[in-house]
């Protein structure tokens, strides 16, 4: 077992860093590369790498240190200042998105169930693409960084109801005592947060903060442990990851602990776009290759369409919406996660399950070379754009 894993940590490090090198040479995306390493050398592929459900299991820690370094980032008052200006931006989008993807599961004889959760499925934009694509000292503490934000905070909170009706239940069914119990366990693990950072964290890192490794230290043992509190209480580990770095925002360490997890976080998120590509069965392609090319392309036209279009409403400017809208013309990891939890409820099939795949993955892979190639970004092959 040891040697088995010490083997896929080898081939898909050693794989990412040869890969990565020849994408810079060919002015290619990295996460491009990452996925398509994982599709080469996975089990649908070559098959050097066997035991992908462990290895997406540690790379899941990659999303949670994503979202807690997001929330370091962000003041609570410009956070609820964004929520307020994108809620009806990111419920009317949605519902679009959503009766876009319905109708095309229908016109390829997907049955109502799956009909419904293919529209789920694609309501949703990649947090991970969407910030790992926004420069963070340029944009995160501007207006368009903090709607982005704002946008994609939304739409996760969305995504978690749609989980938890697929999880509160046998068979998927609604467990409305279930539901109720989680709603009510936001606010309450907000306030724990916040009163914990106060009266605990703060006065630790106060005491102790000439101690670098002390602080790393409790930096990780806090995101860990109220992500873990969240999962206990029905929420999700991401919400949990992102609570703990914006209570901690105000801290005057907040930047410091931010740029000393950033490595950490890479090197579970080469992980998770490596698990990714080694996950798709390549062998179902051809029976949904129509169908997911239809869906990821109207996605990718209509998302940015639509976001320009809701946020001009609003009086934003043009740039800047177009900007947002193209940035968020991906599909979401929550729907890869929608797409396992309903497979295993019986509630869709396999090519079901494979068509949200693979129209992610198609997403992921187009929407990234959009940004880099016309967007500000931290791997921009364009040196103009670049910004870290």
């Amino acid at each position: 077992m040891n040697e088995a894993v010490f083997q896929s940590f080898f081939l898909i490090f050693t794989g990412s860093a040869v890969i990565a090198s020849l994408a810079i040479y060919g002015r290619q995306p990295l996460l491009v590369a990452y996925i398509a390493l994982g599709a080469l050398i996975g089990p649908y592929g070559l098959g050097w790498v066997q035991d992908v459900h462990l290895l997406s299991e540690i790379s899941e820690i990659g999303i949670i240190f994503l979202l807690f370094l997001l929330g370091l980032d962000l003041q609570p008052q410009s956070l609820m200042a964004a929520l307020k200006k994108v809620t009806v931006v990111t419920l009317i989008s949605s519902l679009l998105f959503a009766a876009a993807g319905y109708l095309i599961g229908y016109i390829f004889g997907f049955s109502p169930t799956e009909c419904l959760i293919i529209g789920a499925a694609m309501m949703f934009s990649s947090t991970i693409i969407g910030i790992k694509l926004l420069p963070t000292t340029i944009l995160h503490h501007r207006h368009i960084g903090e709607m982005m934000i704002g946008l994609l905070l939304m739409q996760d909170f969305l995504a978690i109801f749609v989980l938890l009706v697929l999880l509160s239940g046998e068979g998927g069914q609604i467990d409305l005592m279930q539901i109720g119990f989680t709603l009510l366990s936001l606010p309450l693990l907000i306030l724990f947060s916040w009163a914990f950072v106060r009266w605990v964290l703060l006065k630790l890192i106060a005491r102790f903060d000439r101690m670098g490794e002390y602080i790393f230290l409790l930096a990780i043992g806090w995101c860990m442990g109220l992500s873990e509190l969240a999962e206990v209480v029905g929420l999700s580990r991401e919400i949990g990851a992102f609570l703990a770095g914006i209570t901690l925002a105000s801290s005057p360490i907040s930047q410091h602990i931010a740029l000393t997890l950033k490595p950490l976080r890479d090197f579970f998120l080469i992980m998770f776009f490596f698990s990714l590509g080694a996950g798709f069965n390549l062998g179902l392609l051809p029976e949904i290759a129509l169908a997911s090319l239809v869906l990821g392309c109207v996605m990718l036209a209509l998302k940015p369409v639509t976001f320009r279009f809701l946020l001009k409403r609003q009086s934003e400017k043009n740039v800047l919406a177009w900007d947002i809208g193209f940035r968020l013309g991906q599909i979401s990891e929550f729907s890869l996660l929608i797409a396992y939890v309903a497979f295993n409820a019986s509630l869709i099939g396999v090519l079901a399950s494979h068509l949200i795949q693979a129209a992610a993955i198609l997403t992921f892979l187009i929407s990234s070379y959009i940004v880099i190639f016309n967007f500000p970004n931290p791997i921009a092959v364009k040196e103009h754009l670049r910004r870290n």
